[in-house]
């Protein structure tokens, strides 16, 4: 854990450079970079690509924020002033996904373009920009796993850890997802070379993020993502069962549509 990244001195006053902060500019900056790429591959305009991935991340990030700050309203009701501290961490994957899905739709649908074919240019700029946003998370203290008796443990301090498991060893989720999303990220540009039909890349995304997610809920300790079954069943593990089983049964329909009209 290491939040504060350095500070600027000037005129009498210090000018805090926080680590999510840095992580979550990275994310930005690498998923954009994607898009362009792959919509250069795909024959589109990477300009017109890339503006919808940075709005899409933009809105993704308030959304994720919105979420987190629903999650603790008591709290940011007594203290407004701290729902602009993004740097000190705070986001919810799953309030920015669909945040970001209806803007996306919304905007497929205005400037009349191939959605299978934009998700599956954009589904791999979101994982990278993700998975930079999980080594802020690390950096802040967020997001964090249940005690552990392995030798990989982290200790925290952050005022975002409860009380009860700060300053002992708790597993390192952050770095869990960060490793799983390196490998989805590759994984997404392997189906992009070699998928059959459109929309294959976004839907694997929409299949495999959410047993990754639901597998990492496992070991996650902070309870404030609430539970549908106490103790059994996260909002995260349902919300991911959700969307796999939504996009399992798209991707078959649109595999079996596309076998028919050969």
């Amino acid at each position: 854990m290491h939040p504060l990244l350095f500070e600027l001195h000037f005129g009498g006053r210090s000018i805090p450079f926080h680590t999510y902060g840095l992580m979550i500019a990275i994310g930005f900056i690498l998923g954009v970079f994607t898009v362009r790429k792959l919509a250069r591959r795909s024959g589109l305009d990477p300009d017109q690509c890339a503006d919808l991935a940075f709005w899409l991340l933009l809105l993704g990030f308030l959304g994720s924020r919105l979420l987190f700050i629903l999650t603790r309203l008591s709290y940011f009701l007594e203290n407004p002033l701290d729902v602009f501290k993004v740097w000190e961490g705070g986001l919810v994957f799953f309030g920015g996904l669909i945040t970001a899905t209806g803007y996306a739709i919304w905007h497929f649908r205005r400037h009349n373009l191939n959605p299978w074919r934009m998700i599956d240019i954009l589904s791999p700029g979101l994982v990278i920009a993700h998975a930079f946003g999980r080594l802020g998370c690390l950096s802040a203290g967020c997001c964090y796993g249940h005690p552990t008796a392995a030798p990989w443990g982290v200790r925290f301090d952050s005022e975002l850890v409860d009380f009860s498991l700060r300053g002992i060893p708790l597993h390192p989720t952050q770095i869990y997802e960060f490793v799983s999303l390196m490998v989805l990220f590759f994984g997404l540009l392997w189906i992009f070379r070699i998928k059959k039909i459109d929309g294959q890349v976004g839907l694997a995304y929409f299949m495999i993020y959410p047993l990754i997610r639901s597998l990492i809920e496992v070991f996650r300790g902070d309870t404030i993502r609430g539970f549908v079954v106490e103790g059994l069943l996260s909002t995260s593990q349902f919300i991911s069962a959700l969307v796999f089983l939504g996009a399992l049964l798209v991707l078959n329909l649109r595999l079996k549509t596309a076998a028919r009209q050969k």
